[in-house]
């Protein structure tokens, strides 16, 4: 810029309200570590360990599955907790290069940070080709599916996957068919026994709670219908 006056003076420009606050969140928000692949493993970790016990026909020995966990920014209002690790214990060998394969692939993915959460329905959807198994009242397609299950429940307890609730309108018309079901048998205590054992396989929520109600497959578990 060419000036063509005389200076006859000066001031020195200083940075705005605005600017400096947007300065003070930047830096904030640069201080705020997340979760990256280069991040060095701390001396201690925060472990969880679940007991997998399945059915004698499918595996013999029960599974340990430990998880531990990384705390980053503790202390903070940042403070976040994320899986770093993974783990399998069994006694039975049979399965021991998978397992090593699993749990070494789910640790990487855990260390590379972002939305891990995808690894549970990965898992949940592996299939066991000679058949699945029944455990605890669920239907399991398979070993590497129920470990998903526990991965669900440990990402849920970490505030990592959140579940959506029942509405009280999805509540109480389960409450309903329940009690119409109940009223409609004849075996008195038994009638509750007695739907189930006719009840078939739900898609979403892998419970045996489907039933026939006014002309629709409803679910007596998690309130899926096929009607909507």
């Amino acid at each position: 810029m060419k000036i063509s006056k005389k200076i006859v003076g000066y001031a020195v420009n200083t940075p705005d309200t605005d600017s400096t606050t947007a300065k003070a969140v930047s830096s904030t928000k640069a201080d705020v570590i997340q979760m990256h692949e280069t991040l060095e493993r701390p001396e201690m970790l925060v472990g969880s360990t679940y007991k997998l016990k399945v059915p004698e026909h499918v595996s013999p020995h029960a599974m340990y599955i430990t998880i531990n966990d990384i705390i980053l920014n503790e202390g903070t209002e940042h403070e976040m907790r994320r899986p770093f690790e993974v783990f399998i214990n069994s006694k039975n060998l049979d399965h021991h290069q998978w397992i090593v394969a699993l749990t070494r692939i789910m640790s990487a993915v855990f260390r590379k940070g972002g939305d891990v959460t995808f690894l549970v329905e990965e898992l949940k959807s592996v299939f066991d080709p000679r058949g699945g198994y029944w455990n605890k009242g669920s239907y399991m397609p398979s070993i590497i599916a129920e470990i998903g299950e526990i991965i669900e429940r440990h990402l849920t307890i970490i505030g990592m996957i959140i579940k959506p609730e029942l509405d009280d309108h999805q509540k109480k018309l389960i409450e309903e068919k329940r009690a119409e079901l109940q009223a409609e048998e004849t075996n008195g205590a038994d009638g509750e026994e007695a739907w189930m054992a006719n009840a078939t396989m739900c898609a979403k929520c892998n419970q045996k709670s489907v039933v026939l109600r006014d002309g629709c497959q409803t679910c007596m578990n998690c309130g899926d219908s096929k009607c909507g």
